[in-house]
This record gives structure tokens, C-alpha cells and sequence, in this order.
């Protein structure tokens, strides 16, 4: 078995592949494996890759089956011990592999790892130090367009990573199932985060392992809208403990009241719109959610007490996905 597979959704990316499988060409550590899952792009991806990187194992599904559908295609044919989610539109750095894999060899209580992620183009600024999720049912990246000065350099658990680049612990994914194809876009990543708490295992920010990544380089605003919308709500339909919800709901609420309210406001927007119709698909997609709500919440082997931990307070400063 190999050490790690790295899966690639793709779809219509081909300028981006030089920089990411030119900086996966650099990795200290060798033992790898590339699956580009192609979502039926026409700018000429299949062809490129195949000449100009022969060693990327390329899958294409013909159709556009989303970030999730690419993901877990990827999956099923994957043979390593680690499985990494890296989007096309990153740069690692050259030590990056050697520092995920050393995490998950030190520490076998660790289900998923998180990378530092910073801006391609502003590399001292931050996209993501790990993901964290709010008590009121919003999650967001730690650290979000701040400069680095070195306030997230230590090494700790968190509640998620961002699944621009996130790896597993194969173990994890064959007791709790890898992503849900419900989501499509957005959030699957803070959805498989929820399912690793509850069944017991931790996530690990690791801040050696550095990405640079193109932030909404292959994401438009309204998709994103839409979907945020919609998979705020199947995370809590699907995840949110009754026990906490019972004592959150007021603060539940009232998030997802003022994103209405954020939206309306701005109604001449389309990308407001499509947050409206998220939230109301979200709405909708609530018994959609509950038989697998009652499978997570039965294997749950987690106290009130330790998924508290490691969910992020209202009253902390807001930042964004």
C-alpha cells in the first residue's frame, strides 16, 4: 500500500496544473500517488495532462459531478494509507507531504489533518489555519486574510480542515464513510469534520505543512452563495447534537435570521438571491438529513462536555469561509 494518494478535482483548470503538479514534483516525500478527477472539462485537460505529466493518474467521469462526486470518485479507486483533498488551484510546499504524513505517525488519535494555507498571490497572508465552527451553526476559516506574523505557528487540534487541502487517516474514512454527495459544493469539508469529532477522532492544524492557494480561483460567487445557504443547514440538521442544540438553539437561530436579513438587503444582487434559495433548499433538505442524522448520532463516543472544546464561541470575531 502507498503511504498517501492526493485527489484533484478538476474542471476546466488546465492553467492552473502546472503550478500545483510542478510543486508536487518538488515533494521531499516520495511515496505518492496523483488522481486528477476530471468533471468533463473541454479546455484541453485530458490531453495536457497525459503529455506533459504521465505519472498523474487521470479519471474522467465525463460529467460535471461536483466537488463531492470528484472527491469520492477518487476515493474508491485510491490505494493509500493518507488520503489528501488538494484543489487544482494550489502550490505546496516542497516539504508539505513529509509534514502531513510525520502528523499522522505521531499522533494515532488523529483522523484528519490540516494544512497552513496562505494566499498565492499575497503569500504572507492567510487563507485558512485550520477550520473552525460556531456555537450558532457557522463555520469559517481560522485566520482568514490576516498577515502571518506568526499568531498560528504552533501545532494543535482544531475543528476542521478546509478541503482545499485536507487529508485522512484511511482508518477514519472506512469507519465513518468519506463525503456526502448531498452537499455537491461547500461544507462537505466541515460535514466529514463534524462525523470525526462525534465518532471520537481528532483534527490536527499542522503549520509546517504550507500551502498557497488561489482563493475562489475555480468557485463563483452565486454557486458559493447557494450552496453556503443551503449546507449551513444540512450541517445542523445532520450533525448538531440535540443535547447542544437544545441549549444553542436561540443562537441558531438568530445566525441564520441575520443572514436572511443580510441577503434581503441586498435583493438586487444575484448572489443575495441565490443565498435565499439556498436557505430555503436548506430548509426543505431537513428530512433528507435525518436517517443519517440517526446513524451519526447513535455511533456518537463524544461528551457535551469535549465537542464544546473545540466549537468556537459567538462572541469571537466573525470570519468568513
Amino acid at each position: 500500500m502507498l503511504t498517501t494518494s492526493i485527489i484533484i478535482p478538476h474542471l476546466n483548470g488546465r492553467h492552473h496544473l502546472d503550478d500545483c503538479f510542478n510543486s508536487l514534483r518538488q515533494q521531499t516525500w516520495r511515496d505518492f500517488e496523483i488522481l486528477l478527477v476530471d468533471n468533463g472539462s473541454t479546455d484541453g485537460t485530458q490531453d495536457y495532462v497525459r503529455q506533459q505529466y504521465p505519472e498523474v493518474k487521470l479519471l474522467e467521469l465525463g460529467q460535471n459531478r461536483g466537488f463531492t462526486g470528484a472527491c469520492n470518485a477518487g476515493w474508491q479507486v485510491a490505494s493509500g494509507k493518507y488520503i489528501i483533498l488538494l484543489n487544482n488551484d494550489t502550490e505546496v510546499d516542497a516539504n508539505w507531504l513529509a509534514e502531513i504524513v510525520s502528523a499522522f505517525e505521531r499522533r494515532p488519535n488523529v483522523g484528519i489533518v490540516a494544512s497552513k494555507m496562505l494566499l498565492f498571490d499575497k503569500r504572507n497572508h492567510f487563507h485558512t489555519a485550520g477550520d473552525f465552527y460556531r456555537l450558532d451553526g457557522i463555520p469559517g476559516n481560522r485566520g482568514v486574510w490576516q498577515e502571518d506574523v506568526g499568531q498560528y505557528d504552533v501545532e494543535e487540534e482544531v475543528f476542521g480542515a478546509c478541503g482545499g487541502s485536507s487529508a485522512y487517516r484511511r482508518a477514519l474514512l472506512d469507519e465513518i464513510g468519506f463525503l456526502d454527495d448531498d452537499f455537491f459544493f461547500s461544507c462537505e469539508d466541515v460535514d466529514i469534520s463534524w462525523r470525526a469529532h462525534l465518532a471520537g477522532w481528532k483534527v490536527l492544524y499542522v503549520p509546517t505543512a504550507v500551502v498557497y492557494h488561489k482563493l475562489k480561483a475555480t468557485g463563483g460567487a452565486v454557486t458559493g452563495s447557494y450552496y453556503d445557504g443551503r449546507n449551513f443547514l444540512y450541517l445542523i440538521w445532520k450533525n448538531y447534537p440535540s443535547s447542544l442544540l437544545r441549549q444553542n438553539w436561540p443562537l441558531v437561530l438568530k445566525a441564520q435570521l441575520k443572514i436572511t436579513k443580510e441577503a434581503l438587503r441586498q435583493w438586487r444582487g444575484e448572489a443575495a438571491r441565490a443565498r435565499l434559495r439556498g436557505q430555503l433548499a436548506g430548509l426543505l433538505g431537513l428530512f433528507k438529513m435525518l436517517p443519517k442524522r440517526r446513524r451519526i448520532q447513535a455511533n456518537r463516543r463524544i461528551d457535551d462536555d469535549s465537542l464544546t472544546a473545540v466549537l468556537t464561541p459567538v462572541d469571537d470575531p466573525p470570519q468568513g469561509r
